[in-house]
């Protein structure tokens, strides 16, 4: 048996090596001929997995270690034998904690407080449930949009886009990209939607840079119709827009799933499928290896600190969005290079935290975030 695999798909070597002949290829460079005499392809991103690369080859199951799968043409895959799974929800944590610090740091530079504002999020999966769970820990008043939730489950607990735009200081998408049909997501974020939001509202993109149309965010910031803006994703990815980049309150190279946990959950979920699909009897593995904390326990004293500062120091603590801001706008032709060596980011559970004077409820609001509490 022969697997290809993107060489960046962590914790995963020497695990299938028992079973199989392990080839590892940079994403981007996985070609027809690596794939020839190959059973499996496991992937990330940055490979496309279309007909032109698949195409008389004999793979026959694609894994991507992702939540997002637009990277694979599904309907040529089905249509021609080859089995494809995600990672559903595996980074779902990792977002949620990308965007707590980077609602902490909005808060900072526009000078505001969060519990006088309300957050919008635009899908309510996976990782939308979780992005609610905390804003809603954090004090905000939490609005939620999802379309297709509404059609199969109906309507409550759920507002309308339209709504959404209405009512919120921050619009947070997390949606699939979709091009097509009556969930269509491409170029969501558009001159329409922006043109009617109210005046500052800020926007953040974390799902997949196509959602959103980069001319018409120049426009709107540029018109000062929005606010704000923060995004984690790009049209054309590694080679994004320069100019639009400038003009964002945070920029990140596309690393809000990139925790440590978060890899080695897809990594996990992917080798589970590949398993189930060749009956090779790995089950239940786990990563066993990823790095811990530089600082697992976290002191704070809380003695006369109201408690969003002590919840702020907290959540900044396990992780600041402006490190990686800087990066990126130091090195912006380094995208890719930016992602390949991100270094290990750690999920509130690997956090233990010591809150001298906290009050129970604090504590109980960060228990809840995920932490651990002594």
């Amino acid at each position: 048996m022969k697997i290809v695999a993107d060489d960046k798909i962590p914790f995963l070597r020497g695990v299938l090596e028992p079973f199989a002949d392990v080839v590892y290829v940079p994403g981007a460079a996985i070609s027809r001929e690596h794939l020839v005499d190959a059973n499996a392809l496991l992937t990330r991103t940055r490979t496309r997995c279309n007909r032109s690369l698949l195409e008389h080859t004999s793979v026959k199951f694609i894994g991507t270690a992702t939540i997002g799968f637009d990277h694979i043409d599904t309907a040529w895959c089905d249509n021609n034998g080859i089995v494809w799974k995600n990672a559903p929800g595996c980074n779902a944590s990792s977002v949620n904690q990308y965007i707590a610090s980077v609602l902490v740091n909005l808060s900072r530079i526009h000078g505001f407080n969060l519990k006088d504002k309300t957050l919008g999020v635009v899908g309510v999966g996976n990782v939308g449930s979780r992005v609610v769970n905390t804003a809603e820990r954090i004090g905000m008043r939490v609005y939620l949009c999802d379309p297709p939730r509404v059609r199969n489950q109906g309507a409550c607990g759920f507002i309308s886009l339209d709504g959404i735009i209405r009512e919120c200081d921050i619009i947070t998408f997390h949606v699939p990209l979709i091009k097509t049909g009556i969930d269509k997501t491409y170029h969501m974020i558009n001159d329409e939607l922006l043109g009617s939001v109210n005046l500052g509202t800020i926007i953040i993109n974390t799902s997949r840079g196509e959602v959103a149309e980069g001319s018409a965010l120049k426009k709107a910031k540029g018109d000062k119709t929005i606010g704000g803006l923060v995004l984690d994703v790009w049209e054309n990815e590694p080679d994004i827009d320069r100019d639009l980049l400038k003009l964002c309150d945070i920029a990140t190279p596309h690393i809000a799933g990139y925790s440590a946990d978060g890899k080695a959950r897809g990594t996990a979920m992917v080798i589970d499928e590949l398993s189930r699909h060749f009956d090779l009897g790995i089950s239940g593995w786990e990563a066993n290896n990823i790095p811990a904390p530089r600082n697992p326990e976290i002191r704070i004293n809380c003695q006369g600190l109201p408690e969003d500062d002590i919840l702020k120091a907290v959540l900044l603590q396990t992780y600041d969005v402006m490190e990686d801001d800087l990066k990126l706008r130091t090195n912006p032709a380094d995208f890719e290079k930016l992602r390949g060596d991100y270094p290990p980011r750690r999920e509130f559970k690997a956090y233990t935290l010591v809150l001298d004077g906290g009050s129970d409820e604090i504590k109980n609001t960060c228990h809840k975030l995920g932490f651990n509490i002594l």
